[in-house]
């Protein structure tokens, strides 16, 4: 039986963790045509919720103005519940699904194509937890298509961690047309994304190298970096000569951004590639274009990815290929505290949020 109300955190406003407020009496959404009804079992975080939250795009005139991620033609309302890595049970069907998806256990892919199956361009693209209402809740409804079944033993709030993350690292290899055998530099490796890069790099038979700080370098080994570059410690450049025993790098993947931009253009061998789909350490970078063109590079934003990406991500869990990396699950009405852990990087790989309800009476999430 489904109930009328729910447990939710509601995105308020843009601003600090006060505008995340956790609510009781949230209405349960009802699946519209072509929707499903979702019991929320795990969601997990990411860097563009609190990205949001805070207005941090800025505009193509003013970096430090106060924007969403769609900038100028925001789909953002609010109240609205964020949370993209969704995944839970099949509860409810709207008019013109069929009724026999109800029980399954899927993972949502979070993204809100707005062009038709066949069309790859990312151009208007949306999400789940931007445009509609996402996961940090008991229940969401999302497009029937957006929900799929996976057919693996691994824990929800494991299965959590991989969506958004996974995917955003694959278009971004996509982008650059990553081939086996070819060299990965990865910045910003121990968080969601940079150590989902390193398992994704190695999938497709190349080699990543991993950029992090010091007290992590093991964990990241661990992962499958081939080496690890220390941030902070030394010239960049030497250092990743150093650890590729001078080999060249083809690809670079950042996370990052910030001071060492140059330096990460340099390191590439030339004709390399330069992905980028986050900006941890400072959106606004000083770039000597002569690099670029002396050097023959390209340079490719990436953000989310497309439907063929995402079932291939699928494939690589149902295989075994990848893995997850969870560091911890929070209560839903723990999410302030869960949040703060997030942005203090202290930790590798990814966070979960699990409704209270889903606890069992140890104090562990249920098991899928």
């Amino acid at each position: 039986m489904v109930p009328e109300t729910m447990r939710a955190v509601q995105l308020v406003g843009h601003g600090g963790l006060e505008m995340l407020e956790y609510r009781e009496d949230v209405a349960v959404p009802s699946p519209a045509e072509g929707e499903v009804l979702v019991e929320v079992t795990a969601c997990g975080m990411n860097n563009t919720d609190v990205w949001v939250r805070q207005g941090a795009y800025g505009t193509e005139t003013d970096a430090a103005s106060v924007s969403t991620w769609r900038r100028g033609r925001s789909t953002l309302q609010f109240p609205r519940i964020q949370g993209t890595d969704t995944v839970g049970r099949i509860v409810a069907v709207g008019p013109g699904v069929d009724d026999h998806r109800i029980g399954q256990r899927v993972m949502v892919d979070f993204s809100i194509y707005n062009r038709p199956e066949g069309d790859e361009s990312l151009a208007d693209i949306d999400y789940i937890g931007h445009g509609r209402d996402g996961g940090y809740a008991e229940y969401t409804a999302v497009p029937t298509e957006n929900a799929h079944p996976v057919d693996t033993l691994i824990s929800d709030a494991e299965l959590a961690t991989f969506c958004c993350a996974y995917l955003t690292g694959e278009h971004m290899l996509d982008r650059v047309r990553l081939t086996e055998g070819e060299r990965v530099l990865i910045t910003g490796a121990s968080g969601g994304v940079g150590s989902g890069l390193i398992q994704l790099v190695r999938a497709r038979g190349a080699l990543p190298y991993a950029v992090t700080s010091r007290g992590k370098q093991d964990a990241v080994r661990d992962i499958g970096a081939e080496g690890v570059v220390l941030r902070g410690e030394g010239d960049l450049v030497e250092q990743t000569l150093e650890v590729t025993g001078g080999a060249p790098v083809d690809v670079v993947a950042d996370l990052v951004a910030g001071p060492m931009f140059n330096d990460l253009l340099r390191i590439l061998r030339p004709e390399g590639r330069y992905t980028t789909s986050g900006a941890i350490a400072g959106p606004v970078v000083e770039l000597d274009l002569r690099t670029m063109y002396l050097k023959q590079l390209e340079l490719h934003g990436s953000s989310q990815g497309t439907r063929t990406a995402f079932r291939r991500l699928k494939s690589y869990i149902e295989r075994g290929d990848i893995r997850p990396l969870l560091h911890g699950t929070y209560r839903l009405s723990e999410f302030h505290r869960a949040q703060e852990e997030f942005m203090s990087k202290g930790y590798v790989g990814n966070l979960v949020i699990v409704p209270d309800a889903k606890w069992d009476e140890f104090g562990a999430p249920h098991a899928a």
